[in-house]
């Protein structure tokens, strides 16, 4: 599901070396989504879903699809075709009010957290979410932040 956050363009896509196609990026992904390590989106380009992380190629970014997601996309490269696109999987500033506020104390942490692949942010937040006792979401909160602070992935 696309949220609030996704950004809608259209691009040329253009093919790859080695197969697939590559939809150069028209926006910052920092100013956009905030500063961080790696964008981890998802959305659809032409229509067709994908999910994937975004690359920096010559200090421009791209979308890079490989040959597996082209087999039937609808489109050729040269075609031009509507993107929509966002960050995937829970943010640090989408989690609840009381853990933005924590990650809010600790930008790095913050970053750090967001630039994690989606499968790490996604236990956390039902890790967070889980807790029955408010004292308990606080404690796992905290937690999280440490980790993050530290650079660890999971608990």
């Amino acid at each position: 599901m696309i949220d609030d956050a996704a950004i809608r363009f259209r691009a040329v896509a253009a093919a790859r070396p080695r197969g697939g196609l590559s939809v150069a990026i028209p926006f910052e992904p920092a100013t956009a989504w905030g500063d961080r390590d790696a964008y981890h989106v998802h959305g659809t380009v032409g229509g067709q879903r994908f999910r994937g992380a975004l690359s920096n190629v010559d200090g421009g970014w791209s979308l890079q699809l490989g040959p597996s997601w082209c087999r039937a996309p609808g489109f050729e490269p040269g075609d031009e075709v509507p993107v929509v696109m966002g960050p995937e999987g829970p943010q640090s500033s989408t989690m609840g009010a009381d853990v933005a506020a924590a990650f809010a104390e600790a930008p790095e942490a913050a970053r750090f957290f967001d630039s994690l692949p989606s499968f790490y942010r996604n236990n956390h937040a039902r890790w967070i979410d889980s807790a029955r006792r408010p004292e308990t979401r606080a404690k796992r909160i905290v937690e999280v932040v440490e980790l993050s602070q530290r650079g660890e992935r999971e608990r």
